[in-house]
């Protein structure tokens, strides 16, 4: 193959990236009470905010710091490629897997290959045609190639109108498509997060102050919180929402569904409802947030409704939504 661009001088090594969808899939959960999954609104969310004026700015100096320049021009170019496409998606996949091809190997556990990771039976179905500078023939392990690949992988798959959907099918897995998004943010140049600084609404104040209550109670699969039994979780969120006026549905998929999603740039407020589950068409577990990094939650068989973290290494989160009265803006 034709040699690609010299990598940069090798980091400190990255912990193993998960399988990719050019690799493998993902095995699927139940929810808490078996929730039948529906399409949601979350890639048009993702998309609508990451694709905006955002990506089209310059790389932000965190971009030009982390990615060897030859890399950081092969994304630039590569993304045309996919019209609408942003850059730092491809640059978010190429840091997540390879480090931009720094990573110590080039082959997965699973026999995925080269600084994009593609199997090697994957590659050739978006090899062609080969681009400007790439190998002949084209191959995973030359980077010209695997950056053009990873762009029209993306392109079959939904990108750029479904952004989210397109990096679920190159690794499904959600905290994978997270990771990546956040990662290209950053590439952007989008200014950090900041902690919410407001108050909660009066609605979510009502609900998270019901969800308190139960504090302690045995987690029960289906119950309805009434004398002698306990919630599960998405009967909690369910319970505490009603008390604020707000209606609910029952399951934690239609929970998810059914109520208003936070691009997946922005951190959840007070009372907002986290949700988590192997994809956004499984959700299996619902909490409701409190803010400062802690959710109240019903979990599991043989646990307690409890204050614990929101966010967990491999936990799975699919992101936030932002239950309102009826009828309102």
């Amino acid at each position: 193959m034709q040699p690609g661009p010299a990598p940069a001088q090798p980091r400190a090594p990255r912990p193993a990236p998960p399988l990719t969808a050019a690799r493998a899939g993902a095995a699927l959960g139940a929810g808490c009470l078996g929730a039948v999954a529906l399409v949601t609104a979350a890639a048009t969310a993702v998309l609508a905010t990451l694709t905006g004026g955002l990506f089209s700015s310059p790389p932000s100096s965190t971009a030009r710091a982390d990615i060897p320049p030859p890399m950081l021009t092969l994304y630039q170019q590569a993304a045309p490629s996919c019209p609408g496409l942003p850059w730092p998606v491809l640059a978010g996949i190429g840091e997540v897997e390879t480090d931009h091809g720094r990573a110590p190997s080039l082959v997965s556990s699973a026999g995925a290959v080269g600084p994009m990771q593609f199997m090697p039976d994957t590659f050739p179905d978006y090899a062609l045609p080969v681009p400007p500078g790439g190998a002949a023939p084209p191959t995973p392990w030359d980077p010209t190639d695997a950056v053009y690949a990873a762009a029209r992988m993306l392109c079959r798959n939904g990108a750029p109108q479904d952004l989210h959907g397109a990096l679920h099918a190159y690794n499904h897995s959600d905290s994978y498509v997270a990771e990546v998004l956040a990662q290209a943010a950053d590439y952007a140049g989008r200014p950090a997060l900041q902690p919410p600084s407001r108050p909660p609404t009066p609605a979510a104040a009502i609900a998270i102050a019901f969800a308190r209550t139960p504090l302690g109670t045995p987690y029960e699969w289906g119950g309805p919180g009434d004398p002698g039994h306990g919630y599960d979780c998405s009967g909690l969120t369910q319970a505490a929402y009603a008390a604020a006026g707000v209606p609910l549905p029952r399951v934690a998929q239609d929970q998810y569904d059914d109520t208003p999603h936070l691009p997946a740039v922005d951190p959840p407020l007070p009372g907002d409802l986290v949700f988590y589950g192997p994809s956004v068409h499984d959700a299996t577990h619902v909490g409701l947030y409190l803010g400062a990094g802690q959710m109240i939650d019903a979990p599991h068989t043989g646990a307690v409704v409890r204050v614990e973290p929101f966010r967990r290494p491999h936990d799975h989160y699919l992101g936030a939504t932002r239950p309102a009265p009826p009828g309102a803006p």
